[in-house]
């Protein structure tokens, strides 16, 4: 049975070789378009289900705030903290830092309480989404950067055995066993 036990190891050992190709280009690009980082290492479903849940959260957010959830403000009066956590998405949040379309501009004290009373609880729902892609994708790049985690087994140690299972190496007795 020790024998069986070494090939299965063995067996897992082989299978921790995952090539990550260039670390830090592939955390960039996962930065940059959401799993992208992993189409580029060739991890290819781990890529697709977090380019479509990854973006699929942040547009839902966009769209539950009609697109203008997302901006970047730092002044006296109003400093956009939820920004620092939806910058990380990538691309899709990138434009509010320049904006370039009305979409991603800042608004004044007024229109942003326009804003909230046109959307209500859609806007803070909005930014919520976003924020959380953007919290999502830091662990993707994270993931990109160093690889998925695999947990090797210790070969040092000894298995525990069920209670109630006889090996080999127990007497074999016709008591019944403690409770």
């Amino acid at each position: 049975m020790k024998q069986a036990t070494t090939e299965q190891d063995d067996a897992v050992s082989e299978q921790i070789e995952i090539d990550l190709k260039d670390p830090a280009l592939a955390a960039f690009l996962a930065w940059l378009v959401p799993g992208a980082g992993h189409l580029y290492q060739g991890r290819t479903a781990k890529g697709i289900l977090f380019m479509t849940c990854i973006l699929g959260t942040f547009i839902f957010g966009m769209r539950l705030g009609q697109g203008q959830v997302v901006y970047a403000q730092w002044q006296p009066h109003e400093k956009r903290w939820p920004y620092f956590c939806q910058f990380p998405a990538g691309l899709v949040a990138l434009p509010a830092i320049v904006p370039v379309s009305e979409m991603y501009k800042a608004p004044g004290p007024d229109e942003l309480n326009r804003r909230h009373n046109r959307l209500n609880r859609y806007f803070e729902l909005g930014t919520v989404y976003t924020m959380i892609a953007g919290l999502l994708n830091i662990l993707a790049i994270y993931d990109a950067w160093g690889g998925p985690v695999i947990v090797e087994p210790d070969r040092g140690k000894k298995r525990a055995r069920p209670p109630n299972d006889l090996s080999e190496d127990d007497e074999d007795t016709d008591d019944p066993p403690d409770s």
